[in-house]
């Protein structure tokens, strides 16, 4: 009788505790993956550069875009695999519908670009910069429509 008295009350302080229930785990975090070419940038689309400060320059230069076919070609050298590339738009008119712009970076030793830019489908952010990862030559190739932008292509400082 007395083992039957500990018994039920062991199984009584399980059942108190909770440790024969199902437990639920959280939902799992998706885990954002990133598909750009090697050499490029990797950040996926919803979530924001790192910020980073630039050093030397390889180019920094203003533009300023007037017309939907208007569009600027710049090359340049980069020594060194870690650097980066950023711009600050200005708009050049109260209908931001009308104002975008367009920048396509591409390696000339590999050929693979990557397109940024400011309006229509891309951010409305006024100043972005994203990391690079691959020195050597390349062309960047800007378009846009009524905005002004401030271009600089760097070493990223630590």
């Amino acid at each position: 009788m007395k083992y039957l008295a500990v018994s039920i009350l062991v199984i009584a302080g399980v059942l108190l505790a909770g440790c024969t229930g199902t437990q639920q785990l959280p939902p799992a975090t998706p885990v954002p993956t990133a598909t750009a070419a090697p050499g490029m940038s990797t950040l996926p689309p919803t979530t924001s550069p790192p910020s980073f400060t630039l050093g030397d320059h390889y180019l920094q230069k203003s533009y300023s875009l007037h017309s939907e076919t208007e569009a600027v070609t710049e090359q340049f050298r980069v020594d060194n695999p870690s650097w980066g590339i950023g711009f600050k738009v200005l708009p050049l008119s109260d209908d931001l519908q009308s104002c975008w712009f367009e920048m396509t970076i591409t390696n000339l030793d590999t050929n693979r670009n990557e397109t940024f830019g400011y309006g229509r489908d891309k951010s409305f952010e006024l100043y972005q910069q994203y990391p690079m990862y691959n020195p050597g030559p390349y062309r960047l190739t800007l378009r846009g429509n009524r905005v002004k932008v401030d271009v600089t292509a760097a070493k990223r400082n630590p």
